[in-house]
């Protein structure tokens, strides 16, 4: 029986550790001179290790249409069909670099904008890996499907401060300035594949808050299919208490709870110090 091979970028924050059927290809990292490949030269705690230190933001790049040419061909060689999962379009030309290639292997290789980034993506690849588990094994059909389901995702994330988006030109300083005076922590989430910024809090304690009125916003989320946790820079402190302090929304799915340190492709542009949660809405 022919099987599904399901290939990812790294912005993706999965790695192929414990599920045979997946593939994650590297982005670039450079800071300075020096180049890196995500999640294979340059592990999550480094990257931030060298964020912190520099005073410059590093430069991220695509998957090129040349690796995903050599992982499909790999795939096609095995006796397998592809289903190719990648990190918005609005957010990089990964998605663009993966149809340049999937063009040489028509009604085999299927590609999919995920229309998010970080733990949004992952919680879509997770879904897929579950369909395959669950028998599917026409790599066109789960394409399909996969789109339907990913109207239902939901990702919220949480910022520590201003200051990366500052760095990046997407706030003025004096913006930043007085963020940082108020502890004002930015929400944002991704609608139409671009990320968005739809909030702001000061303080833990309207951080939940606001948290758990985005999610009571949508129908509530769907235990049944994967969610995703994740966190930016050294340390998971402030996504452990956030996990507590809400605990009455995983009580009852606490094994559902899959935290991801999240990597170069996110944390060059929000920083250290960032949460972020992704889930599927309930459907009527």
């Amino acid at each position: 029986m022919n099987k599904i091979r399901i290939i990812t970028d790294s912005a993706s924050d999965i790695t192929a550790e414990n599920f045979p059927n997946l593939t994650v290809l590297p982005m670039s990292v450079r800071f300075g001179e020096d180049e890196y490949l995500d999640r294979v030269t340059l592990s999550p705690v480094e990257f931030y290790e060298k964020l912190i230190e520099s005073d410059e933001l590093p430069a991220t790049s695509l998957v090129s249409p040349a690796a995903f040419q050599e992982a499909f061909q790999e795939a096609i060689d095995a006796g397998d069909s592809v289903l190719a999962i990648t990190i918005s379009a609005h957010v990089s030309g990964t998605w663009q670099s993966a149809m340049v290639a999937a063009a040489d292997y028509p009604g085999k290789v299927f590609v999919i904008d995920s229309m998010s980034v970080s733990v949004g993506e992952q919680t879509l690849v997770l879904r897929a890996l579950e369909l395959l588990q669950e028998g599917e094994t026409d790599a066109g059909k789960l394409a399909e499907q996969l789109e339907r389901e990913k109207q239902d995702m939901h990702i919220i994330a949480v910022l520590d401060s201003l200051e990366y988006l500052k760095k990046g030109g997407r706030i003025s300083s004096t913006a930043a300035f007085v963020g940082g005076m108020l502890s004002i922590k930015p929400v944002v989430s991704v609608l139409d594949g671009k990320v968005a910024l739809i909030g702001k809090a000061r303080g833990s304690r309207n951080v939940n808050n606001y948290l758990m009125k985005e999610i009571s916003s949508t129908p509530g989320i769907d235990f049944t299919r994967p969610l995703g946790l994740g966190y930016t820079g050294l340390t998971d402190t402030f996504l452990q208490k956030y996990i507590k302090d809400s605990e009455s929304l995983w009580r009852g799915h606490e094994d559902c709870l899959r935290i991801s340190h999240l990597g170069a492709a996110i944390g060059t542009h929000v920083g250290p110090g960032a949460i972020a949660l992704a889930f599927f809405a309930k459907t009527n």
